[in-house]
């Protein structure tokens, strides 16, 4: 007998992230920005230098789509791109002083939400999440991933 659809791991998977994804949305147009804007600058917080191909595969995107972003961020004097020493083609970006009070903002959000999506479970409930996510991220990454069924 099939597992309910209010029970199946996918279905769950899937609503959570888009539940997440509306609700930090929310929060970035109050801010007159949005959730991809915000990813770009809390990517580029951790990971300060890459080049737009390098952040476009980080977050999925296509690179045209990472440019306009840059754009954006750039005329609002949170992001500028820098010259790559080795090669004169690519350009790293990196985050201004400017962009320093939003990324702690963007931060101490994710904070919030993370307590607030996890409330009413238990540190150890939570570490079985998280330790089970980490193990179906690995599982999906790995060389024997479900191969895509033909069409």
């Amino acid at each position: 007998m099939p597992e309910s659809f209010d029970r199946d791991v996918l279905i769950l998977l899937h609503d959570v992230a888009r539940l997440m994804r509306v609700v930090a949305d929310r929060k970035a147009r109050a801010h007159g920005m949005t959730r991809a804007q915000w990813v770009v600058l809390a990517r580029l917080d951790r990971h300060p230098g890459l080049s737009q191909n390098e952040l476009a595969a980080i977050v999925e995107v296509e690179p045209i789509t990472i440019a306009r972003l840059v754009d954006r961020l750039e005329k609002r004097g949170l992001v500028e791109r820098r010259p790559d020493a080795r090669d004169r083609r690519v350009w790293r970006l990196h985050l201004t002083p400017a962009a320093a009070p939003l990324v702690d903002e963007i931060n101490d959000y994710r904070l919030e939400l993370n307590a607030f999506i996890t409330q009413g479970l238990s540190p150890k409930r939570v570490d079985t999440i998280v330790d089970g996510l980490l193990q179906m991220k690995a599982n999906l990454t790995s060389d024997s991933a479900v191969p895509e069924q033909a069409a």
